[in-house]
């Protein structure tokens, strides 16, 4: 099998598009998206150097599947690249998300909307579960990886750990495994995506790291004046339009900080965004916040663009853009607080990535990068099952379990393990059901 051609930068721009309108699933779903696409379809980078990159952008706060898709663009096409494959993972989510936190707060709550949704959650559960069968099988090599995710899921599960946490005791294992036992953290044999029969890859495990990704103190530099110029630049907008005191610049404030504390994924983040803006600025009450959860779980991208809805609402609240303008205050209010909670993760990436490239096939770099990759199949897992809990179990287990929505997930596993269905007509089947069943009811 030959070497695929080299992608233009108008392929990647539309591929970068589709990823953006079909993320679905979370953070999970979205890695397995992207590995199924980028590594054993396309095959623009091998997956040895896919887990590399995953396994850097699961160190840093912020949503780690729209970091990858920024490394990989930023590998392929340098900062144009990195920065248009980040943008475009997120402004189809940004964009749907407006219009329903339009009709949201418009026209009320729908009674057939709510019917989609309740279809449709037991069809992010099914999908998050196979993800995890999916990373965990490529992950998870030997008897010792598998014992890092179980270890990791008691902790987060039983014992109530904080993310951060299973992820340092996980480097520290990995740190200090391989010099006991190099060979149970060592990644593959070396052959790239042929030797898992995809066929070789654009970027393959020994294609020399590009001029651009190569490290340089001033380009580093560079990368953190501009990103820290690019903050200024809007807060001092915010700032000099609306007063310190102002409910966008307090937006703006207040998201810069949860984007750094967003390891983990955006459950980890969500009693941060809780507190501050339904008990503390009142941006919207504890039951928006609920239904705001529920739209970003059931739209592609991230789902910690559901601080997207949170700003929507908090802009149409306050007034932002005067009283006969509230669509236009909430839409604004939603791009500022994205601008504010992604910024960082570009920065992370065209500064950071050519110190992890720098590093890939040195065991000593990636052997506590594999043990954090096994952990976090254990923390995939656990979310499963908090989504589980919550979709089965909506009024608690005291209460009888939902078996419709059970019967929709048993269905959807058996559509994803069984028939390879696709996310989209998935999840159009699953809000299908929903819609019927309650029009049934």
């Amino acid at each position: 099998m030959t070497k695929p051609e080299p992608v233009s930068f108008g392929q990647a721009l539309r591929f970068w598009l589709k990823l953006g309108c079909i993320s679905f699933g979370g953070p999970a779903g979205q890695i397995a998206l992207m590995h199924a696409e980028l590594v054993e379809r396309r095959r623009w980078i091998s997956e040895k150097r896919f887990l590399h990159a995953l396994n850097y952008c699961m160190l840093l706060p912020g949503p780690e599947a729209q970091q990858l898709a920024t490394y990989i663009g930023w590998l392929m096409h340098k900062t144009r690249g990195g920065i248009a494959a980040g943008a475009l993972f997120v402004l189809p989510s940004l964009l749907l998300l407006i219009l329903l936190s339009w009709i949201y707060l418009a026209f009320g709550q729908l009674p057939v909307v709510a019917a989609i949704f309740y279809g449709i959650k037991p069809a992010v559960t099914a999908l998050v579960l196979h993800a995890a069968h999916r990373i965990g099988s490529r992950a998870l090599k030997n008897t010792w990886l598998w014992g890092i995710a179980a270890a990791a899921f008691v902790g987060i599960f039983a014992l109530g750990l904080p993310f951060p946490l299973i992820l340092l005791l996980a480097a520290l294992t990995g740190h200090f495994g391989a010099r006991l036992a190099p060979q149970v953290f060592t990644l593959g044999s070396g052959q790239g995506a042929a030797g898992r029969g995809y066929g070789p890859a654009l970027i393959d495990d020994d294609t020399p790291t590009p001029e651009h990704a190569l490290f340089s103190r001033q380009r580093f530099a560079l990368v953190l004046l501009g990103g820290l110029g690019a903050w200024l630049s809007v807060i001092g907008l915010l700032l000099g339009l609306y007063g310190w005191q102002g409910s966008l610049t307090q937006m703006a404030w207040f998201f810069t900080k949860a984007a750094l504390l967003t390891f983990g994924g955006a459950y980890a983040v969500l009693p941060y965004v809780y507190q501050g803006a339904v008990e503390q600025q009142h941006w919207l009450s504890a039951a928006q916040m609920i239904d705001g959860l529920a739209l970003g779980e059931t739209t592609p991208g991230p789902l910690i663009m559901v601080v997207a809805f949170v700003g929507f609402v908090g802009g149409w609240v306050n007034q932002v853009a005067g009283p006969q303008a509230l669509l236009l205050g909430g839409a604004l209010a939603a791009c500022v607080v994205t601008f504010f909670t992604f910024l960082p993760s570009f920065v992370f990436i065209l500064a950071g990535g050519p110190l992890v490239e720098a590093t890939h096939g040195q065991l000593r770099f990636t052997a506590p990068l594999t043990a954090i990759t096994a952990a976090v199949v254990g923390v995939i897992l656990n979310l499963a099952l908090f989504f589980a809990w919550h979709v089965f179990w909506p009024q608690g287990f005291a209460a009888a379990p939902d078996l419709m929505s059970m019967l929709i997930a048993l269905t959807a596993l058996i559509a994803l393990f069984r028939f390879k269905l696709g996310v989209l007509p998935l999840l159009a089947g699953c809000a299908g059901a929903g819609l019927l069943f309650k029009l049934l009811q």
